[in-house]
């Protein structure tokens, strides 16, 4: 897909002058490619992580961010986000209680620099593992997944730009998608997703997520964390993801494109059969 020079483009896309050589032609035109930025985040005046993020959604990144990493409890923890434009990059400022602030100093860490890396920065393991609840059962049809996963293709208008960036999808029990955030990094964008669900006070029990990437033990982690009880991966899950949405009661679908899906755990969710012990 190409933007015609009087459309506006999303935020998070750039239009640079390139030479394109195909066939042993050489054109120039103009391309579309996604803005990547240094994205700080920073508790009560301190700086906590950088990450590589796209320039949209921030304040849904602020908080979805903070849940899914465990900084906050719950959204009433944080009091107001401050988005601040620098000279190298975006600086947001959260305003966050006395507990929260006190939960960082103890963890204290800096994340800096892979795109959306959600590990990178954490000193210890016993960070990575962290206690979850186990997650309510969600129920719908295989049909509906892979309904979600199709539809999902024409809800990324910064990827048919692009084709530089990952996108995350909330969908209901028919397979509708109902909201989508796009990013650079597969780990934002579903941080972005779930503070946006958090924001307006979805019921995590009222539809399942989609990503556009691979099922990492992340992915997984942070879909337990917000409370869905499904992910769709239109890429594979690794062995960590599965062994962590098995414990937490997640339904965990991976490969989910065009007709096929495999399904990792509670397959009976989707109306299969379920897996031998």
């Amino acid at each position: 897909m190409k933007s015609s020079p009087a459309e506006v483009l999303p935020l998070g896309v750039a239009q640079l002058a390139v030479s394109d050589v195909s066939a042993g032609q050489v054109k120039a035109r103009q391309d579309y490619v996604a803005q990547e930025v240094p994205v700080a985040l920073v508790f009560n005046g301190i700086s906590h992580a950088v990450m590589m993020a796209s320039p949209a959604d921030l304040e849904d990144f602020a908080l979805g961010f903070s849940l899914t990493e465990g900084l906050l409890n719950n959204a009433s923890e944080l009091y107001g986000v401050e988005v601040r434009p620098m000279k190298d990059g975006i600086e947001l400022h959260l305003e966050v209680s006395a507990a929260c602030e006190w939960r960082l100093k103890e963890r204290r860490r800096t994340l800096a620099g892979r795109t959306g890396c959600g590990l990178c920065g954490t000193d210890s393991l016993s960070q990575v593992h962290r206690e979850l609840s186990a997650v309510h059962a969600f129920e719908t049809t295989a049909d509906a997944v892979l309904k979600a996963t199709t539809e999902l293709r024409q809800w990324q208008p910064v990827q048919q730009l692009t084709g530089a960036t990952h996108a995350a999808a909330w969908a209901d029990a028919s397979g509708n998608i109902l909201r989508v955030k796009e990013d650079v990094g597969r780990h934002n964008a579903l941080d972005k997703l779930i503070g946006d669900l958090v924001r307006s006070q979805v019921n995590p029990s009222s539809g399942f997520l989609c990503i556009t990437s691979r099922a990492s033990f992340e992915m997984v982690q942070k879909t337990v964390a917000f409370g869905a009880g499904m992910l769709a991966a239109v890429s594979a899950p690794t062995a960590l993801a599965v062994e962590v949405a098995s414990s937490h009661n997640l339904m965990l679908a991976g490969y989910v494109r065009g007709t096929q899906l495999v399904a990792y755990s509670f397959p009976e969710r989707i109306g299969l059969a379920p897996l031998n012990p």
